[in-house]
């Protein structure tokens, strides 16, 4: 029996037994544990960590007295007993992120949590040197949110040998489909654990097509798709800040059909008893000469929309297509690079977000400048050297004063507007600029209305007690913003 241990809600219970090792453990061995408290009960699936060792770990969410009994195939795992006591979680610890309502999402505690993500694909398959410079970037960086890659990446700027992989093998001598390298997966436990550390959630990218024919983990076949998420869902599950992307472009696939990706879902829901947000996202080419290729967002296993298209103006059709909260996770990135889609500058970058949150969505950020070294933030992490971050950051500020109950208000407003009628509103004009707005208030309050600059990240106007008909002075240039707030 282990040694009572205290874990804190939404932490890691983590239980490690010796067991069997001839065979193919990863295949042979089954191990769970139901977990019990109060007359509850969860069953959790554990796995296989290499060299003897079984590992089961639980993320509990209700304070108190836990026990649990393992159930295995293996008698050496079977009927083991213990219990564990989960105390009240420790500062910063708001659990996992769900989403909220249409619009939004929230923390489990009921934090409101809004999603300033940036893009960084394979930053853990880079030298120990580059991920821990990435690491300190992040750690001043405004983002919350980072999207990552599971598998290695063979696409522009980002084409060196990788080291570590999922399954053992090597790209030389080729893959064992019906094993892991658990020193792979200790690695990017401990990078998902950094970024828990500094409230940063990991977007992990399950499958992407940027293999281009190199390592084949873009074309397994169904049987070894589904032994790999089972085996990625029993081991990363109990960190609070995963969420599952299904894929990067999954639209790119060729390999894998509309049925496919409808299983992959489900297998993800039905594995995760945690319940983490699941999306996927798409690619921009064109079909039929019309439109992009979007999943169906309105299955109940998406929890939200994960979006890549440059025009973030459309964000109000599919929030009223999809009644979920919607990210935009690429919409262009700043920079330099040939590419179309990464070559724009620091403040069209700064509009778009901008313009995206106040239209009800939320928008990722991406860095892609040239880079002697290759060493682009977007594929490799490293450094930041782009005019978004701090300015995405005074959005961030901004938000977070906001009412947490806001909503979209385009039934009112000819601009981008979000707020709470008769209390608060929040304006963007983006590449509008007009000398003034007139705008209607209530009569029977009064309100205080800023300008701001949002470039310059600054109130250029300020002016307390208006109510009824006002006009602000806008000031005849772009990039201005109104805030609106009533005064008690």
């Amino acid at each position: 029996m282990q040694t009572k241990q205290v874990i804190e809600r939404w932490g890691m219970f983590e239980l490690t037994l010796l067991g069997p090792s001839t065979g193919n453990p990863y295949k042979d061995v089954n191990l769970q544990a139901v977990f019990r408290y109060n007359g509850r009960e969860q069953t959790i699936t554990g796995f296989y960590d290499g060299d003897g060792i079984y590992k089961i770990r639980f993320m509990p969410n209700v304070v108190g007295e836990w026990t649990y009994q393992t159930i295995s195939n293996a008698s050496e795992l079977a009927g083991q007993v213990g219990s564990f006591t989960c105390s009240e979680p420790s500062a910063g610890n708001h659990g996992p992120v769900q989403v909220k309502n249409e619009q939004q999402f929230v923390y489990a505690d009921g934090t409101s949590y809004f999603p300033f993500g940036t893009t960084c694909y394979a930053w853990t398959h880079q030298p120990e040197a580059l991920q821990q410079q990435t690491l300190r970037t992040l750690q001043s960086s405004p983002f919350n949110k980072i999207r990552m890659c599971i598998f290695p990446k063979n696409y522009s700027f980002n084409k060196e040998e990788t080291v570590l992989f999922p399954f053992n093998g090597s790209e030389t001598d080729g893959f064992d489909w019906t094993t892991f390298n658990p020193q792979f997966f200790a690695l990017l436990e401990e990078r998902l654990l950094e970024l828990q550390q500094m409230g940063i959630e990991a977007d992990l990218i399950l499958f992407h097509p940027y293999d281009k024919g190199r390592w084949g983990f873009d074309r397994m076949d169904a049987d070894t798709d589904d032994f790999y998420l089972k085996y990625v869902l029993a081991r990363l599950g109990a960190f609070r800040n995963v969420w599952w992307s299904l894929a990067n472009e999954y639209d790119f696939m060729k390999e894998k059909t509309m049925a496919d990706w409808d299983r992959l879902f489900l297998i993800v829901r039905e594995n995760d008893p945690y319940v983490h947000l699941r999306s996927i996202h798409n690619g921009t080419k064109m079909y039929d000469h019309q439109s992009i290729k979007f999943y169906d967002h309105t299955h109940p296993w998406v929890t939200h929309c994960s979006i890549q298209h440059w025009d973030v103006t459309l964000a109000a059709i599919w929030r009223n297509q999809f009644k979920k909260p919607i990210v935009i996770d690429e919409c262009c990135y700043e920079g330099n690079v040939p590419q179309r889609w990464g070559n724009v500058s620091g403040q069209e970058m700064v509009r778009r977000v901008w313009d995206g949150v106040t239209r009800g969505a939320f928008v990722t950020h991406g860095e892609t400048y040239v880079h002697p070294e290759d060493e682009i933030w977007w594929a490799k992490g490293g450094s930041l050297y782009g005019e978004s971050p701090e300015r995405i950051n005074y959005l961030r500020q901004i938000l977070a004063e906001a009412p947490k109950n806001y909503t979209v208000m385009p039934h009112i407003y000819d601009v981008p507007t979000i707020g709470i009628e008769g209390e608060y509103y929040l304006q963007y004009y983006g590449l509008h600029q007009p000398l003034y707005r007139t705008i209607e208030l209530p009569e029977d309050a009064t309100f205080r209305i800023e300008v701001i600059d949002t470039w310059g990240m600054n109130v250029v106007s300020n002016e307390e007690g208006m109510s009824g008909t006002c006009r602000i002075k806008v000031g005849g240039v772009g990039d201005r913003a109104v805030r609106i707030v009533k005064m008690k």
